[in-house]
């Protein structure tokens, strides 16, 4: 069954700041002072970091359950590479996004092979980890000026 996800997101009127909200949550994020913000939270780009590596541990602890693997801890380090000179038009032959996602996972686990292959089903099931490995079609539905 197909779920739609919605999220919005507008300037707060600091410099590069936003504000992101979602089912009554919200996020903010900005960019480095030496990007020209305000350094108030997360770039975008983090926040998709984030997003991969809290996606990776959720999906840990949720087919761990499912699969009564001990774990008594999980762990992500995620890092990625971008350089700003593609999206910002200075080098047109430069990926706009990241070049590539580096992640480790840490476990705490008595059963060490079933902890790897609980980590490989989490690789192989994560959706965020899809989003950026499988390209997703990006749909501009409306441009509105008010």
């Amino acid at each position: 069954m197909l779920e739609t996800m919605k999220a919005e997101i507008a300037s707060t009127g600091t410099g590069l700041q936003v504000m992101g909200s979602c089912r009554g949550f919200e996020l903010t994020f900005d960019e480095p002072k030496e990007s020209g913000g305000t350094d108030t939270s997360v770039n975008p780009v983090e926040g998709l970091l984030c997003a991969f590596g809290a996606c990776q541990a959720i999906a840990t602890l949720l087919f761990a359950r499912m699969q009564d693997v001990p774990l008594d801890g999980v762990r992500v380090e995620v890092e990625g590479d971008l350089d700003p000179d593609g999206f910002t038009g200075k080098a047109p032959d430069v990926r706009n996004g990241l070049q590539e996602v580096r992640f480790s996972m840490h476990l705490k686990s008595s059963d060490e092979a079933a902890a790897r292959a609980l980590a490989a089903l989490v690789e192989e099931r994560c959706p965020v980890s899809d989003c950026l490995k499988a390209p997703v079609p990006v749909v501009c539905a409306e441009v509105v000026v008010e």
